[in-house]
């Protein structure tokens, strides 16, 4: 079944790129758009107010983000069902990707408002094109999960991806990522780091996972960074995907081998991410079952 038809007299719903670093790359059909919608939903107004001043912009802004509430979703999709439009921006680059916003274009097009994209920068395509790995064909992966134990999960899953893979990363866990890819897609798999895209301090550190891994950690990581990691190639050996080995069996391994349900606890928390309560809360229940 085709989505429903957007409603003549409805608003439209734009969906418009910002600069990630550079103010140079917003495009002229962003700054006309930003001039003449009735309202700007922004991840941060804070942020976004600097950007909208630096362009002697003056249109009214509002916050929508991932803590934004149902009530305030509702309230944008009823001004653009009586007729105004609105643009959705983040803080840096496309909206929508790895972003809330994509909740926002789900409600606007369930209710029939037109929802138009107006192109510009994205980091995803900037780390990609840049990498010289190769583009034909990838896969964005996006943030990966926290937990460690969650984290090495996903991992296993796409160790035989053949196409180029892109993440998202923040400083603080780059060096804990470069490390876990490099256990389960090889020392020597051809990737690159790109850190600060467009900013003053761009920098591209491209070589083996290991020789990234290396780089940053004789250079502390500041800024966002996007990690590009080529696919497996035809024959090449990549390490067994790492199982997921669950907490239960994790305690009971331990347990087998003498250690005291404290001890078990915390070997258990470092391995999987739980907390040490919840974890010898698990260990007490587990003994007593």
């Amino acid at each position: 079944m085709s989505d429903t038809t957007p409603t003549p007299s409805v608003g439209t719903l734009f969906l418009v790129a910002t600069p990630i670093g550079n103010l140079e790359d917003i495009t002229a059909r962003a700054l006309r758009v930003l001039r003449e919608v009735s309202l700007v939903a922004a991840e941060d107004t804070r942020v976004t107010r600097k950007l909208l001043a630096h362009f002697d912009i003056h249109t009214p802004l509002t916050a929508y983000h991932e803590y934004s509430t149902d009530a305030k979703e509702n309230a944008l999709l009823a001004r653009l069902l009586h007729g105004d439009s609105v643009a959705l921006v983040s803080d840096a680059g496309t909206p929508a990707i790895s972003d809330p916003g994509a909740e926002l274009v789900a409600v606007a097009i369930r209710n029939g408002v037109r929802v138009e994209p107006i192109p510009g920068a994205c980091a995803v395509i900037a780390a990609v094109i840049g990498s010289g790995l190769p583009t034909g064909r990838w896969t964005f992966e996006g943030f990966l999960p926290r937990p460690k134990s969650d984290r090495r999960e996903r991992l296993g899953e796409i160790a035989r991806e053949s196409r180029t893979m892109i993440f998202y990363e923040g400083p603080h866990r780059l060096k804990e990522t470069l490390t876990d890819l490099q256990k389960t897609f090889g020392p020597d798999r051809p990737a690159c780091v790109a850190r600060e895209v467009t900013k003053k301090f761009e920098e591209w550190v491209r070589g083996s996972l290991t020789e990234i891994s290396a780089h940053f950690d004789a250079n502390e990581p500041r800024g966002e960074c996007v990690i590009v990691v080529s696919g497996r190639t035809e024959g090449e050996v990549v390490p067994d995907a790492p199982d997921a080995v669950s907490p239960e069996s994790l305690i009971c391994a331990a347990l087998e081998r003498g250690l005291t349900p404290k001890d078990a606890a915390r070997e258990v928390a470092a391995a999987t991410g739980m907390s040490r309560n919840d974890a010898y809360t698990l260990v007490q229940s587990l003994r007593g079952a």
